[in-house]
């Protein structure tokens, strides 16, 4: 290491200074914390389960029901009930989508028409389609009772 002339003048020696000791050292406690630190927080995810069928029939009955008697507890527990799965975070857009239509039209109208009727019913029948958990396709290569090879 090479020493200005100064600092030589003043009697300062970087190499035996004392004044980078304490960065040179390597403390454990540190290093672990600093990792700790630096890990990703994806293992603080929290798994939430699809919706059940259940879940989705419960909600289409009661749009069913909303449409069919067009009172105000029928719309309230219908908009009730799809509203937790707007948040859900594994639920498609297109889901979302037929949520929040099913939300807007399940109120209470002051002529219980057919258009209504229609539009609250397609909104049920398309949210237990849309909303369900997809299936797994199965390799149509396959032999039943075989072992399935992973392609590389």
């Amino acid at each position: 290491m090479r020493t200005h002339r100064r600092d030589a003048e003043l009697g300062w020696d970087p190499e035996n200074s004392g004044q980078n000791a304490h960065m040179i050292q390597l403390h454990p406690t540190r290093a672990l914390l600093l990792l700790v630190l630096a890990a990703p927080l994806q293992s603080a995810e929290i798994y939430v389960p699809w919706p059940s069928k259940d879940k989705l029939k419960e909600i289409q009955s009661a749009a069913f029901s909303c449409s069919r008697e067009n009172t105000r507890a029928t719309c309230e527990r219908a908009r009730q009930l799809a509203d937790p799965l707007m948040d859900h975070p594994r639920l498609p857009g297109l889901c979302k989508d037929e949520l929040w239509t099913l939300m807007e039209k399940a109120r209470v109208a002051t002529k219980n028409d057919y258009r209504r009727r229609d539009a609250i019913d397609l909104s049920a029948r398309r949210i237990s389609k849309v909303c369900a958990e997809p299936k797994k396709k199965k390799d149509p290569r396959a032999k039943p009772g075989t072992p399935q090879l992973r392609q590389s």
